[in-house]
């Protein structure tokens, strides 16, 4: 298999969200996280109110039944949706919570790339570092 048949896979009969729907969806709560790494977030920039939760501890923070989750982490029935560059390893990363059973989870479609250019609101990329 290729990277490329990978993300396929991963996003088969997965409704992903463009970045005008992600905006409303957060809006009605939502959860938007961003894995992308510092480096890229300080170039780039950032989505307002998104969780920053880096790739490496993803599945970590958001399985709700793990000792390492984040307070947002209440439930399965959580609306997540992952943000990367431009929307290929967040495909992967939603793959892999709806394996731990995050059944709603998804990734923006085309990224933030995609969010800041459809000219939704977006902030320096050193703000909200945790």
């Amino acid at each position: 298999m290729t990277i490329e048949e990978l993300v396929e896979r991963s996003r088969a009969g997965v409704h992903r969200p463009g970045p005008a729907e992600a905006y409303r969806a957060a809006a009605e709560g939502a959860l938007l996280v961003d894995i992308r790494p510092a480096a890229q977030r300080a170039r780039e920039g950032g989505v307002p109110g998104a969780l920053i939760i880096e790739r490496n501890v993803l599945e970590w923070r958001l399985d709700p039944t793990g000792s390492h989750r984040i307070p947002e982490a209440t439930g399965h029935e959580l609306a997540v949706i992952v943000v990367c560059s431009e929307g290929y390893a967040s495909s992967l990363a939603a793959a892999s919570l709806r394996e731990l059973g995050l059944h709603r989870a998804t990734d923006l479609d085309g990224g933030f790339v995609a969010w800041a250019a459809a000219g939704l609101p977006t902030v320096d990329g050193t703000d909200g570092d945790s």
